[in-house]
């Protein structure tokens, strides 16, 4: 085993540590406890690095297995500078706190760290992806992903969407979880009216829009703030949904598919507000002053 210069518990299976890592497989005590679980060395790093609104670690407890412990070292050591709890696991212990059939040998457990909705207004977002009805957690982490990707500034959850918090939806994310504000349990009237107010533009993605997204970029229209609204992939947003936007925007489909998954449309939507954004003109091509 690596020297790390720090104290680390071999821990049981049977430790009532493993058991509470356990039962946070389950949403009810996710959110009694406000935590959840991190997996594997991108996720765990970016716990590791990632603090709180008054500064308090994310990252709680760790568990790694000793061959990932000395791959990882860096990490482990990061972890309990930190102040986490950091344990030696077997390959059953592992197997016990993972949610994924072959872990990869680092399970971290870490505080809830979405932000209040009035935060994410307050900080005047130029780029927000909000997620109404989107149930599937692969889908909604990797909306979370793209929107990380595009330089988004925030991530909004409906009521009507997954747990953020779902073990598919942290490890869709891929780390991105922990790189920008994500506010969730917000009435989507309530998020559309919040954001609007705050002088965002409200798009719909819908695959039967009436405006062409092409076509709004050729117009100009998409150099200022903007939240992209996307509803579920089976059947879309629903009207209400959309009737609350400014406009509602499709895709193009220049070839011969039927259309996109909802990540694959979201990060085209996402991509091209950020680019007439950036373009001479747009809300962040202007210098502060």
């Amino acid at each position: 085993m690596a020297d790390l210069g720090h104290p680390a518990e071999l821990i049981s299976p049977r430790s009532p540590r493993v058991a509470a890592a356990r039962r946070l497989a389950r949403r009810n005590f996710r959110t009694k406890e406000r935590r959840f679980i991190a997996e594997g060395p991108q996720a765990v790093r970016e716990a590791v690095e990632h603090r709180g609104p008054t500064g308090e670690p994310t990252l709680i407890e760790l568990f790694a297995t000793v061959e990932a412990a000395e791959r990882y070292s860096e990490i482990i050591g990061a972890a309990l500078d930190a102040g986490a709890r950091v344990h030696y696991a077997s390959d059953e212990v592992l197997a016990e706190v993972s949610q994924t059939v072959t872990p990869q040998g680092l399970v971290g457990v870490c505080h809830f760290l979405d932000s209040p909705f009035e935060e994410v207004l307050k900080a005047e977002p130029r780029l927000v992806a909000v997620l109404a009805h989107v149930r599937d957690p692969g889908n909604a982490g990797t909306v979370l992903r793209c929107a990380d990707a595009a330089g988004a500034d925030a991530v909004v959850l409906t009521d009507a969407s997954v747990d953020l918090y779902n073990p598919k939806s942290v490890r869709a994310s891929v780390g991105s979880l922990f790189h920008l504000p994500v506010a969730v349990g917000v009435p989507v009237e309530l998020a559309v009216q919040g954001l609007r107010a705050a002088g965002v533009r409200i798009l719909a993605a819908d695959g039967a829009g009436e405006d062409d997204l092409d076509a709004e970029l050729d117009a100009g229209t998409m150099g200022g703030p903007s939240a992209w609204v996307f509803g579920n992939e089976a059947w879309g947003l629903p009207e209400e949904t959309r009737a609350l936007a400014d406009a509602v925007v499709r895709v193009p489909i220049h070839g011969k598919a039927e259309s996109l998954n909802l990540a694959t449309a979201a990060a085209v939507c996402l991509y091209a507000s950020a680019r007439a954004q950036r373009a001479p003109g747009g809300c962040r091509s202007v210098t502060p002053s």
